[in-house]
């Protein structure tokens, strides 16, 4: 189990890995033509594009401090599916996914070093 915050810092140095990501009720798909956008608004909101060129193609909206805590859970060889949840009326639900194409690891941005991108 991780803590959003350090999911998140991850992350941002992984966009090249992202295979998809979704919420209830859609999901962004990676394609060889599209790129992914991670990024923080103005309002406290975390973003999650898929764009192809300068054409934005799908975006996910997660409010900051909503998610409580994600778990990753080991898919088909090759993908690795984090689910982020969020505390609901009935205890905690799984709100967003990301699925990517290997797990996480600590030692790949440590927090004395700012994000960069890594490829795998």
């Amino acid at each position: 189990m991780l803590s959003f915050d350090e999911f998140w810092r991850w992350l941002l140095g992984h966009p090249n890995c992202i295979i998809s990501v979704g919420t209830p009720d859609a999901v962004l798909y990676d394609h060889d033509d599209f790129h992914w956008e991670l990024e923080a608004d103005g309002k406290g909101e975390l973003l999650v594009q898929v764009v192809l060129g300068k054409q934005l193609i799908g975006e996910v909206v997660i409010p900051k401090g909503v998610v409580t805590h994600v778990q990753a859970e080991e898919r088909e060889e090759g993908e690795v599916l984090f689910e982020c949840f969020v505390d609901g009326p009935e205890g905690p639900v799984a709100s967003y996914a990301f699925t990517l194409s290997h797990g996480f690891s600590a030692e790949d941005d440590p927090p004395e070093k700012p994000p960069g991108r890594w490829v795998h």
